[in-house]
């Protein structure tokens, strides 16, 4: 299972689904991270946390621990 978490910067993906329960999933959702929308990282922080994210034409900041909740599969 490949998770959001591992992509590097430039890499394109789809949302396969979304792990995770109650809060958290709803919160990553609202956020328009949904099933079958394609995701850019844009960069990675130099620490490695956060990852800025290009989602549905808006810049997004999201931490390594919810990336590894996003399952996708590459472009």
């Amino acid at each position: 299972m490949q998770t959001l978490k591992g992509v590097k910067p430039g890499g394109a993906v789809i949302v396969k689904r979304v792990l995770g329960e109650g809060s958290i999933k709803r919160r990553i959702m609202e956020m328009g991270i949904t099933k079958g929308v394609q995701i850019t990282v844009r960069k990675v922080a130099p620490l490695g946390d956060p990852m800025e994210l290009s989602v549905r034409g808006y810049a997004l900041s999201l931490r390594k621990a919810d990336a590894e909740l996003i399952e996708i599969e590459e472009v």
